[in-house]
This record gives C-alpha cells, structure tokens and sequence, in this order.
C-alpha cells in the first residue's frame, strides 16, 4: 500500500500564448477546473499505475472539496481518510500554463493549512511496515515531520518531495526520508547555488545525502533525474517528448517512483519508470488526468535511455 499525505487542490487553469510579465493583462485562451493538489496528485499517479493507494488530507466542506474526493474515487484511490472541514475552504491553485507548457502558479492553501494531528493519528492507524508513504510540503510541516516519524516507527518508506521550495529542512526530517526528491529549482534553494545541469546537480545530490536522506534524486525536467544512493551515483537521461503541460511533471514522477520501489525495483528501473511516468504525463493537459495507465508506461518504457553512471 502506497499512502500520500498531503494535499488537495482544486486547480484553476488559464491557458495562455505566453507567461504574463509583472503587471501585465493577457488575454487567456482557456479557462478550466480540474482536481490537483501535489498530495492529491502523486495519490492519483500511483493508484493509476495499479498498486493500491490511500489519500491523507483535508478539504473543506464545500463543492470543490466534495468533488476532490469524487474525482480520488474515480482514480481507484481510497478518500476515506481525507478530512471534511466545517470551517476553512477547500485550497486551490491559480495557474496558468502557456503554449510551450511551461507554468506559473500560485497555491492558495485552505483546508490544507490546517492538516495536522487528526492526520497524523490517522496515518499512525493504517500505515504498516513494508507500506511506502508520499509526503510533500504544500501541508504544515510539523504534521510532515510527525508523518515521517510514524513511517520510521512503522518500517515504511518514506519518499519526500520537497515542493514548494523550502528555505531550508530540518536536520530530524531529512535523517528520517529514504528518498528526497527535489526539482533543480528546490535543490538550488537547499544546497545555495544553482543546479543548472547535471554536473552541479551530482554536487548538490551529494551534499544533500550528506545531511541524511539514505537517497537523493534531483530532478531535471528535459535532462533527466541525478541520483545519488549510498554505494553509488548515476544519470538518467529523459525520454525526448513534445510537452504541452508540466504542471503535474514531478508528481507523475514521484508517482512512478513509489510504483517501482514499492513492487521491489532497484534504483536504476525504478528510476527509469518513473521518468517514463512523467514524460508521458508532460504530454497530456491537466494534473490528474495526466496519469498514465501501467499499460501506457509500458508501451514507453522501451524507448528510455540507459541510465549513466557517475
């Protein structure tokens, strides 16, 4: 059983030609709402992929919160312990994404803001050993750090996606997740230089497991994930796709990733599966819906670079 904790949003989407400057009015394309959240999100990509999937979250009691657990129903993840709060609203996120699928966003929290010891309780009376857990920080992060500890306690594992960007993580977190995730843009954040490729982005994996993640995996987008483990370090190239939306990128990868860990891959195939993952999703419009099926990584999967050492 793979369990995400975290976060639900409903998605306001705005399709636009370009990204619009500071102060600028720009006429959009397209205006949609579509379940997100990055909790809500990685949830979706694992139980899309076939393995067994339980949300852990809150929304508000209202009609994007109702929908939200709807739509997890649909997906084949269970929404029994996704919270109904009486008194805040459902988050959302503002986004919009341009014709080259690149995005801006901004994350209003709600519900979500108030996620804490009723989850954690919750958690503490499913998860079992063996169980992965998906964490993220778009939830207060006292209830990630309980979270993480419950995972240790119970002999889960723990894969932390460190969104959004952090100033920093505490030093009790970090020795507790198995497998920290992080884009360039977070890993530049928390190592303090720029990742920019895939030399600077070993360097910061290896500073990154120095501070206690077991391994670190930094994500490139359309140069791949650098990975660092405790006997070894390599490269995996991103498979070439036409992307249209990468707004749901990582989550589909950490998705995958829990898929592949959790059915006994090594790091290399589990790594590559979940690059296949997000490039399949990054061609798709949408968070959630963006998935792929186990049958559509399949068909893929043949077509991903071998991985690198370094």
């Amino acid at each position: 059983m793979i369990y995400s904790f975290g976060s639900l949003n409903m998605d306001l989407v705005c399709q636009t030609p370009r990204l619009p400057r500071p102060g600028e009015t720009l006429l959009g394309q397209q205006f949609t709402t579509v379940p997100g959240g990055k909790g809500a999100n990685q949830a979706v990509a694992v139980a899309r992929l076939g393995v067994p999937t339980t949300m852990i979250g809150r929304v508000g009691n209202d009609g994007f919160g109702h929908s939200l657990i709807n739509s997890l129903n649909a997906a084949g993840v269970a929404a029994e312990a996704v919270v109904l709060d009486t008194q805040a609203p459902t988050g959302v996120a503002l986004i919009v994404v341009d014709n080259g699928g690149q995005n801006q966003i901004v994350v209003v929290p709600g519900a979500n803001g108030l996620v804490g010891d009723r989850e954690v309780q919750s958690l503490r009376d499913r998860l079992r050993t063996g169980d992965g857990l998906l964490l993220q920080l778009e939830v207060p992060l006292v209830a990630v750090q309980q979270a993480t500890q419950v995972a240790q306690d119970k002999g889960a594992t723990v894969i932390l996606d460190p969104a959004p960007a952090p100033a920093a993580l505490p030093d009790d977190l970090m020795v507790q997740v198995d497998w920290l995730t992080p884009n360039q843009t977070e890993a530049s954040q928390l190592v303090g230089f720029a990742v920019t490729d895939v030399a600077s982005a070993w360097a910061a994996a290896q500073i990154l497991r120095q501070r206690g993640p077991r391994c670190v995996i930094i994500k490139l987008g359309e140069q791949g994930a650098v990975v660092a483990t405790p006997t070894h370090g390599f490269h995996q190239p991103a498979l070439a796709v036409h992307a249209v939306d990468t707004v749901a990128a990582g989550d589909a990868f950490n998705g995958g990733l829990a898929a592949g860990l959790i059915d006994g891959l090594s790091p290399e195939p589990a790594v590559q599966w979940a690059t296949t993952v997000a490039a399949y999703a990054v061609t798709q419009r949408g968070a959630q819906r963006s998935m792929p099926t186990r049958s559509q990584v399949d068909a893929l999967l043949a077509q991903v670079p071998v991985a690198r050492p370094l």
